[in-house]
């Protein structure tokens, strides 16, 4: 299998990022959307991407447009959990999307961010989309359903925080040496 593109959501601050980066994560989500406890500020968030430029990919994440809408020009990918007509689209559902076309990635995340891990589905793999597997994945999971599915790719959000939108460092490396370990 080649190289998995590795994701952290939930990015609040930049000692978080430069964990991100300094494990090798590929990319780091920041999010927008309204009732996340990860939720961050725009001027926060344009202070990470700023700090983040040529380092690691930077997702603007949120569960509609209107809510990126204020960072949307500045990050590399918009992920949204409705498909709309904009550049750089990531969607996230739980059921196969009706077209592919102008998706740069589609997240399979039936936790629809609450982070609960549930059972996937064989069909995913069938989806003729860059599949990034999200909603639940932690440090002891992952290696296993990567294995099993063969995505293109990861997402982590609560699986490595220490208590309720907080990262934490170790549970950061334990996810991705084990994502490595099965690549």
């Amino acid at each position: 299998m080649s190289e998995l593109y590795v994701k952290v959501c939930g990015i609040t601050n930049v000692d978080q990022l430069e964990w991100a980066i300094e494990l090798g994560y590929d990319a780091v989500g920041l999010m927008q959307a309204q009732k996340s406890q990860r939720l961050i500020d725009v001027e926060t968030a344009r202070r990470l991407v700023e700090h983040a430029a040529g380092r690691i990919d930077t997702f603007a994440v949120g569960l509609c447009l209107d809510e990126v809408e204020p960072i949307r020009d500045i990050v590399d990918t918009i992920q949204l959990y409705e498909h709309v007509e904009v550049d750089s689209l990531a969607l996230a559902s739980d059921t196969p999307p009706a077209t592919t076309k102008g998706l740069d990635y589609w997240f399979y995340d039936a936790s629809h961010g609450t982070g609960t891990f549930t059972e996937i589905p064989d069909w995913v793999r069938d989806v003729d989309a860059r599949f990034i597997l999200a909603g639940g994945l932690n440090p002891g999971n992952v290696a296993e359903v990567v294995a099993r599915y063969r995505p293109d790719g990861v997402d982590v959000s609560s699986g490595v925080e220490s208590s309720a939108g907080v990262k934490d460092y170790a549970l950061m490396k334990a996810f991705i040496d084990a994502v490595r370990r099965v690549v």
